[in-house]
């Protein structure tokens, strides 16, 4: 598994180092290009694909989970970026200043339907929102903490791309305050075992978990946001810019979180 720092820690290498600022189109996130999270190469990141791929290692310590339903089953990414809640976002710190439940009409628009990012197009295949937030996770640890942070919602999305090479899986967990979504972040690094988000199964929707995998995570005040994304069948992706523009492209109903911005700011 990948390890995993706060993406705030001085003298990190650039987890993406293949991307630099100019090649951003305008609003995406600049966390998933310039995490700075983990300091390793390729190669190790190849390696330990193969080893998940292939089944290797003589026991279940560090193969890849099975892939995931709502069902209990243990799913979590091969490649995880933390990022933690930023000083713009201060006015979303707590949910007393954005007490209107999320809803999904409000987060899947039909602008976040049909998303694109340079050679990727995914169609939204089917979204849930739930508010037990246990009955879609897995992990005590993580179960424990949500609770603790005053978890009120979960909103899944899950995305297939139009040539069916690649599905992804949008998530955002409505948390009390901004210490608790920090946390949560810090709880969903595969490294630390404390759980994780249950991918939502949708029809036609090929099986999501099994193989590599990458997911990146960042608190946007009291909210944490997850983009989840793989190749359909879990392979070894040709390069990490692929992943990255895969979750650039279903981050789309990431939008909500700067109309809730607005409102907070007293724009109502």
């Amino acid at each position: 598994m990948i390890e995993a720092r706060d993406t705030d820690a001085k003298g990190g290498a650039d987890f993406w180092p293949e991307y630099k600022p100019g090649d951003r189109d305008p609003g995406s996130r600049s966390k998933l290009l310039y995490a700075g999270a983990a300091a390793v190469a390729l190669v190790a990141i190849i390696a330990v694909a193969v080893v998940v791929l292939t089944g290797g290692g003589g026991d279940d310590k560090g193969k890849a989970p099975a892939a995931a339903a709502d069902n209990g089953t243990k799913a979590s990414p091969t490649a995880y970026t933390p990022q933690l809640a930023e000083k713009s976002m201060a006015k979303l710190a707590a949910r007393t200043a954005d007490a209107r439940p999320v809803t999904a009409g409000e987060v899947f628009t039909a602008d976040a339907k049909s998303v694109k990012y340079r050679k990727f197009t995914f169609a939204l295949a089917g979204s849930q929102l739930s508010t037990d937030c246990k009955a879609v996770t897995w992990g005590t640890r993580l179960q424990g903490d949500l609770a603790t942070a005053g978890c009120t919602q979960i909103l899944r999305g899950a995305y297939v791309s139009s040539d069916k090479s690649h599905v992804g899986q949008w998530m955002a967990i409505n948390l009390s305050g901004q210490d608790g979504a920090n946390q949560i972040v810090r709880d969903l690094d595969p490294n630390t075992q404390a759980g994780f988000v249950l991918p939502l199964k949708a029809e036609g929707m090929p099986a999501f978990g099994t193989g590599f995998s990458a997911a990146y995570a960042q608190a946007y005040g009291h909210y944490v946001v997850v983009t989840w994304v793989q190749r359909a069948g879990g392979a070894t992706p040709s390069s990490l810019n692929e992943m990255i523009d895969a979750s650039l492209a279903i981050d789309k109903p990431t939008d909500f979180v700067w109309g809730r911005l607005e409102m907070a700011d007293g724009n109502q």
